[in-house]
C-alpha cells in the first residue's frame, strides 16, 4: 500500500494543488477537524465512487489511517485505482506533527 507522510503532504500541498484529498471518516468527525477535500464516509464509498478522481494522486484519510486503507483496498482491488496513498497516521498525525492548533479527538 503506498503511503504519504503528513509532513510529505504538507509539502506537496504547499507546492502544487494538483492532488484530491478524500476524507472517509463521519461528518461529525469532519466537523471536529479536517484538511478540506471530499468527505465521502468509508460506507457510503461504493455510492459515491465516482467523485473519486482517477487523473491526479488521490490521498485517502481518516483519523489514524485504518479506515483510509480499507477504503483503498476496495478501491484498487475491486475498481482497479492506481492513484491512491494512504494518509499514515491519518489526521490525528497531522494535528499533533503539523497543525498542533487543529483540534483533536
Amino acid at each position: 500500500m503506498d503511503e504519504i507522510t503528513v509532513q510529505e503532504l504538507k509539502e506537496r500541498l504547499s507546492r502544487s494543488s494538483n492532488i484530491q484529498l478524500v476524507d472517509v471518516r463521519e461528518p461529525e468527525e469532519f466537523e471536529i477537524c479536517n484538511l478540506g477535500g471530499e468527505l465521502i464516509p468509508l460506507g457510503e464509498l461504493p455510492k459515491q465512487v465516482n467523485r473519486i478522481r482517477r487523473d491526479i494522486p488521490v490521498v485517502m484519510v481518516c483519523h489514524h489511517g485504518f479506515r483510509s486503507a480499507q477504503a483503498m483496498n476496495y478501491l484498487t482491488q475491486r475498481l482497479g485505482f492506481d492513484n491512491l496513498l494512504n494518509l499514515k497516521g491519518g489526521i490525528h498525525a497531522w494535528a499533533t506533527q503539523v497543525d498542533t492548533s487543529m483540534a483533536t479527538y
